[in-house]
């Protein structure tokens, strides 16, 4: 089984994901895009098969969103990738694949909707919030 997060281990966010998916059973492949960011065809591919727009994907606070002018919205879809390639911070976090999809995992329990495999225990995030049951049932608030 092939699991990949692109993930930023200073990111609460996505340490939940990560710790989410190693619930399941399974250890991903951990992509630290800070050091190692994806292609430029593989992240565009990831925001597309997201759902997501280029804008939608890039991340704007604690970045240099502003300070590049990417807030104009005449800043083409390909400007912004290659924004966010020069400057990975920019990428959203955390980025997870798997065989059942993409998502950017915010909140961190939206890879819940592609893992292939169920939750073996009860989960709660680093803030105490429960996320799945000791049935491994997610709880919904």
């Amino acid at each position: 089984m092939s699991i990949t997060i692109y993930h930023n281990p200073d990111c609460g966010t996505s340490r939940n994901t990560l710790a989410l998916i190693r619930n399941s059973g399974v250890e991903p492949t951990v992509i630290a895009y800070l050091t190692d960011p994806p292609a430029r065809d593989v992240l565009a591919g990831m925001i597309g098969a997201a759902g997501l727009t280029v804008r939608q994907a890039i991340r704007e606070k604690g970045t240099p969103y502003a300070e590049l002018g990417l807030d104009d919205p005449a800043v083409t879809d390909d400007a912004l990738l290659v924004a966010m390639l020069a400057h990975p911070i920019l990428i959203n976090r955390p980025f997870v694949v798997t065989p059942r999809g993409v998502r950017l995992c915010r909140p961190s329990e939206l890879v819940l909707e592609i893992l292939p495999d169920a939750q073996r225990a009860a989960f709660s995030k680093e803030d105490g919030e429960a996320v799945v049951d000791a049935s491994g049932k997610p709880v919904r608030s």
